[in-house]
C-alpha cells in the first residue's frame, strides 16, 4: 500500500520527507547493499514547495554493473548503461536510477565528451541545470543543497548551478528549461542566468526540434503561459522557435473592435483558454494570420479577411517544422480555421454541420477557445451567443441527434435493398437523408428514410434504380 506525504519534520539543517513506499524500497535495497542512494532533482524542488512530485528520481554511488545485481530480481530498463542510468519498474511506479558521475566538456550543447563515474553526490550535483533541481534527500543524511536552491525556491529564483555561460553551453535546451519553470513556477529568472539565456537563445536551434517541442509545449500548459512567450521574446527564444509569431508583436489593429495589438490579443487569448495542448496551440495561431491579411477601408478601419484560413495554414506549417503527430496537426488546424465562425448564426442544420466538421471530441474545446476571443477583443464584448451555441451543442449530443450518416436509422446496404444501383448514388442519398435529418431529428426513423430516399430517386432519375424501386 502506498503512502503519501503526511507532513514534514525541520530537525536543524535537516528535513524528513515521508516518500511512498515503492521509492523508500529502492532507497533500502540500495543502502542495504552497502550503497549511498538519494532521491534527488526535481522530486526535492516539488516536496519543498509542497506539491506531489509526478516521479521520483534516485542517484548512487553503485555502478551500472552493481546496479544490475542489486536489482536482479526486478523488471529493469537499461536507458543509458555508459551515463550510468537504468530504470526499475514496479506495479506502483517506475523509478529511474543513475550513478553518481562527472562530465566533461559538452563540444556541441547537447552531449558531454567524456562521462566518469564518481562516489561523492556533490559531484553528481555540480552538473544539474538549476539549483533547485540540484538538491538531494534521503532519511540518514537530509537535505544536501550545495547550491542554495531552498534559499532560490524560498526567494522564488531560477538560477543556474555554477557559471550560466558554461551550464547553458553544456546544453541549450536549458536556456527554454529556464524559461519553463519561471512560466510554471511563477518565478524570476537572475539576471546573469537571464542575460547568459539572451546571449545564446539563438544556440537552441542545435537542438532537436523534438526535445524544444516538449519543453514548448509545457510552457503553453503554465497556468499563466503569457509568462513564458514574454520570457522567450525578451530573451530572443521567440524569433528562434517560433519567428512567424514576431509580426504580430505591436501589430495595430486598427479596429473599434480590438483594444490590444494582435500579439498582446494573442496572449490574452492564451491565457484564458483551458490547459488543452490543441486549445492553447490554437490559441496561439488564431490570429497570427493578421498581419498578412490586413486592408484598410474608406473610413481608415481595419479588416482580416480570410486571416483564420491563413492562420491555419502557418499552424500546418509550423507544427510540420516540430514534427508532431499528424493528429495534432490536424486538431489545431480545424480550430484555427473555424475559429471566426462565432459570428455565424447558425440555424439547426447549420450547427450539426459545424458538430461535423469538428467533431463531437473537438467542439467543446472550439467554444472554449471562441469565447476566450471574444473576451480579449473589448471590456464591452458579449458572448452569450456562444454560450447559448454550446447548451444546444450539448443538448443535440446527449439526445443524440444525427450530424453524421453512420447516426441515421439508415445505412447504403438498407438502400441497395431497395434496388438502388450501387455506386456514387447511394452516397448522394445518404448525405440528402443526413441533410434532412439534421433539420428535422423526427425523420430518423428507418420507414421515413426509405420512403424519402425513393422520392429523392425518383425525381433524379428512376434508371438509378437496377429494378423497380419500391418499398
Amino acid at each position: 500500500m502506498l503512502y503519501w506525504i503526511i507532513g514534514r519534520k525541520l530537525w536543524g539543517d535537516k528535513m524528513e520527507f515521508v516518500i511512498p513506499s515503492y521509492v523508500e524500497k529502492i532507497l533500502l535495497r540500495l543502502e542495504n547493499s552497502g550503497f549511498e542512494a538519494y532521491i534527488v532533482g526535481g522530486c526535492i524542488r516539488d516536496m519543498l514547495l509542497g506539491k506531489r512530485p509526478k516521479d521520483f528520481d534516485v542517484t548512487t554511488d553503485a555502478q551500472p554493473s552493481q546496479l544490475e545485481e542489486v536489482f536482479s530480481d526486478f523488471k529493469t530498463i537499461n536507458i543509458g548503461k555508459e551515463f550510468g542510468t537504468i530504470i526499475v519498474c514496479q506495479d506502483e511506479g517506475n523509478v529511474e536510477i543513475t550513478t553518481f558521475r562527472q562530465e566533461g566538456r559538452y563540444l556541441d550543447g547537447r552531449r558531454p565528451e567524456w562521462v566518469s563515474f564518481s562516489k561523492d553526490i556533490k559531484d553528481d550535483l555540480s552538473r544539474r541545470d538549476f539549483t533547485i533541481n540540484a538538491m538531494a534527500y534521503n532519511e540518514k543524511t537530509g537535505i544536501i543543497d550545495p547550491y542554495g536552491g531552498r534559499k532560490d525556491l524560498k526567494d522564488r529564483i531560477i538560477r543556474t548551478v555554477g557559471k550560466p555561460d558554461k551550464r547553458f553551453n553544456e546544453d541549450y535546451l536549458r536556456i527554454l528549461r529556464a524559461v519553463r519553470f519561471a512560466t510554471v513556477l511563477k518565478f524570476h529568472i537572475d539576471e546573469s542566468t537571464f542575460q547568459a539565456g539572451k546571449k545564446y537563445s539563438k544556440k537552441i536551434l542545435n537542438v532537436s526540434m523534438e526535445r524544444i517541442w516538449q519543453e514548448f509545449f509545457k510552457i503553453l500548459l503554465a497556468d499563466t503561459p503569457s509568462i513564458g512567450i514574454r520570457l522567450m521574446e525578451k530573451m530572443g527564444l521567440l524569433e528562434a522557435i517560433l519567428p512567424e509569431l514576431v509580426p504580430t508583436i505591436g501589430f495595430n489593429q486598427r479596429n473599434p473592435h480590438h483594444q490590444m495589438d494582435v500579439y498582446n490579443h494573442i496572449l490574452c487569448v492564451l491565457d484564458n483558454t483551458p490547459p488543452v495542448i490543441q486549445t492553447r496551440l490554437a490559441a496561439l495561431f488564431h490570429d497570427i494570420g493578421k498581419p498578412h491579411t490586413l486592408t484598410i477601408d474608406e473610413k481608415g478601419i481595419g479588416h482580416f479577411f480570410g486571416h483564420d484560413k491563413v492562420g491555419a495554414e502557418i499552424s500546418k506549417k509550423v507544427l510540420e517544422r516540430f514534427k508532431t503527430s499528424n493528429e495534432l496537426k490536424n486538431k489545431v488546424y480545424i480550430l484555427v480555421k473555424e475559429h471566426m465562425n462565432h459570428h455565424a448564426k447558425f440555424k439547426e442544420k447549420g450547427l450539426k454541420r459545424l458538430i461535423r466538421r469538428v467533431g463531437e471530441k473537438e467542439i467543446f474545446n472550439l467554444i472554449e477557445l471562441q469565447i476566450a476571443d471574444i473576451k480579449c477583443s473589448n471590456q464591452d464584448a458579449n458572448f452569450d451567443h456562444i454560450v447559448q451555441r454550446r447548451k444546444r451543442i450539448k443538448e443535440i449530443l446527449e439526445k443524440n441527434e444525427a450530424y453524421e450518416i453512420n447516426q441515421m436509422a439508415i445505412n447504403g446496404k438498407d438502400l441497395l435493398d431497395l434496388g438502388m444501383e450501387e455506386g456514387p448514388i447511394i452516397g448522394e442519398v445518404l448525405e440528402y437523408l443526413l441533410e434532412e435529418v439534421m433539420e428535422k431529428p423526427k425523420l430518423n426513423e428507418k420507414e421515413s428514410l426509405k420512403r424519402l430516399a425513393l422520392d429523392y430517386v425518383k425525381r433524379k432519375d428512376v434508371s438509378l434504380c437496377s429494378k423497380k424501386c419500391e418499398l
